[in-house]
């Protein structure tokens, strides 16, 4: 009986950590990418016209990588239900949504004064804004849901922030496949293809939301 207890246990325990794992591996790019971003402005460079904006004035990228790295690994452990049970989710809510609202905050000001490459026109710097400025907002609705005992209504607004936070990952495999067929995107193209990363993890987010609904009825 102890046995077959413990294998029962053992099965339903691994698949919780499936969505974390997956989360994470899904912002290693993203990751990385910071990672390398703040190793190359601390060696001072090579400096080139693709990044010369970023030695030119860079605390926002510096504070917009710190915040999307802890926003992503923190908000991925979130979806552990056996740490949602704990204190623990609690004190790392605190730290990722702040996190958050600094990984969108930076964002929007990037979008708005930094100079971007020629690849990236009106219609993605309207999209940068919307999805940046929705990001912000569903953490503050999901901060104040919280305070007032809503826990269904926190929850569904930082899945829907997180989807958000995470396009970068998504956007991976949105462009891998097109450029591998056509080569590098246009500028219409490009803006689409951001578009449609950040449009799949809203549609995934939407579609978790309304299962833990069911489930929940």
């Amino acid at each position: 009986m102890t046995t077959t207890t413990a294998a029962r246990r053992t099965t339903t325990r691994r698949p919780e950590w499936l969505v974390p794992a997956g989360l994470i591996a899904l912002s290693l790019v993203p990751l990385l990418g910071g990672a390398f971003r703040l190793t190359s402005l601390a060696s001072g460079g090579p400096v080139n016209a693709d990044n010369a904006r970023f030695f030119d004035s860079p605390v926002p990228v510096i504070v917009h990588v710190v915040g999307s790295s802890i926003f992503l690994v923190l908000g991925a452990l979130q979806f552990a239900p056996s740490l949602r049970r704990h204190r623990w989710h609690r004190i790392a809510g605190r730290i990722a949504a702040p996190a958050g609202l600094l990984s969108a905050g930076s964002a929007l000001w990037m979008t708005l004064f930094y100079s971007m490459p020629a690849v990236n026109g009106p219609a993605l710097w309207v999209m940068r804004l919307g999805f940046g400025t929705t990001m912000a907002a569903a953490i503050v609705v999901a901060f104040l849901a919280i305070r007032r005992g809503d826990v269904a209504t926190h929850s569904a607004w930082m899945t829907r922030a997180y989807a958000i936070g995470i396009g970068a990952g998504t956007q991976v495999f949105t462009f891998l496949p097109f450029t591998l067929v056509f080569g590098a995107p246009g500028e219409a193209m490009h803006a689409v293809l951001m578009g449609a990363g950040w449009v799949i993890n809203l549609a995934v987010a939407e579609f978790v939301i309304r299962r833990r609904r069911i489930i929940g009825a």
